[in-house]
């Protein structure tokens, strides 16, 4: 039975830490790797990007795989979240061995931030190692294969897509190959995932039919927005960020790849994108439980072409599964408030 979410990829599991209230509104997300890790990959595309660990994912360098990757809320500042993963990774003696001695590990644990500074009031209230520990606490408590929390939670829970409310958004498939390609993502974009003229979703039209909001909703939703706009000033910085995962063998090459080719789904949900104030961050995961057919060597493509798909997916649930927010760091609708019924 699968759920269309990250954790249909036999051995990953997804925690978020959530803090909301007094100041805050934000949050961190931990993808929790089997243990022995999975091999890992990544490609940044935005000009103003927040991250940890990411050189070690070139597939010319040493590390092959990790433990668990951190998606978080809190800027830069949120990195930190990252260290409270490592001490529990530590703790569970899951890392890179680095001595004759089972508890010397260096657990390599890459990291990105989305910028949701001060949107819950609080300028200062941002993840720390204590919600990065947390997070992976509750990725570790949860079972195999349990569906993923969605909306505005974890590092989803201050994100803003253009003028509307963002968040976490997961989907999965099935390939005829019996591999499953699956995403988790994080849409905080300084661009829109809403189409101006017609207020459909720019990644459902990649999805096959689309049902068009009547003319009088979509006035109705404009103006909303313009009245709230005034409310909340943009940000200066925001980003996507996704975890593209696969239960096929690849190398880090391919994973870097298919991270690569995954930022295509960004760029079909949300226009426009990998923007200079945008950290667009996109890591693969790879658990190596199922070969890619040797005598085939374009056997990737598809699983290529599925990691894009998941993300533009992903993207559009984060979107649809997100709450209203109305608060002392601002107002931002949700697409489901906005166009009720679609």
């Amino acid at each position: 039975m699968t759920v269309d979410a990250l954790t249909d990829v036999s051995g990953l599991r997804v925690g978020h830490a959530t803090r909301i209230g007094d100041g805050w509104l934000t949050g961190t997300t931990v993808v929790l790797a089997p243990e022995g890790g999975a091999v890992a990959a990544v490609d940044v595309r935005g000009g103003g990007p927040g991250t940890k660990e990411t050189d070690a994912l070139d597939p010319r360098n040493v590390v092959r795989t990790v433990e668990a990757v951190v998606l978080t809320g809190g800027s830069a500042y949120g990195l930190d979240a990252a260290s409270g993963v490592m001490a529990w990774l530590e703790e569970q003696g899951r890392g890179i061995r680095v001595g004759a001695d089972p508890a010397h590990v260096v657990p390599v644990v890459p990291a990105a931030c989305v910028f949701d500074l001060g949107r819950g009031g609080d300028f200062r209230a941002r993840p720390d190692a204590a919600t990065g520990r947390a997070a992976v606490e509750a990725a570790a408590a949860r079972e195999l294969g349990a569906p993923v929390p969605q909306g505005c939670v974890g590092a989803g829970t201050g994100a803003v897509v253009g003028v509307v409310k963002g968040g976490v958004g997961s989907a999965s498939t099935v390939l005829g190959s019996g591999i499953t390609v699956a995403a988790l993502v994080v849409a905080n974009a300084a661009g829109s995932t809403v189409d101006p003229e017609t207020g459909v979703l720019y990644g459902e039209l990649f999805q096959g039919r689309v049902a068009y909001p009547e003319a009088e909703v979509h006035a109705a939703a404009q103006r909303r927005l313009t009245e709230t706009a005034a409310r909340s000033t943009p940000p200066p910085l925001n980003t996507t960020l996704a975890v593209v995962a696969t239960d096929a063998d690849l190398s880090k090459a391919q994973a870097q790849k298919l991270a690569g080719t995954a930022h295509d789904g960004i760029a079909r949900a949300v226009r426009p994108v990998h923007l200079l104030n945008d950290g667009d961050t996109v890591f693969a995961l790879a658990t190596g439980d199922r070969a890619l057919d040797a005598a085939n060597p374009l056997a990737l493509n598809e699983i290529l072409a599925a990691g894009a798909d998941m993300v533009t997916r992903a993207i559009v649930r984060a979107v649809r599964a997100a709450e209203p927010v109305d608060g002392p760091g601002g107002a931002w609708p949700s697409y489901g408030e906005l166009y009720a019924g679609r």
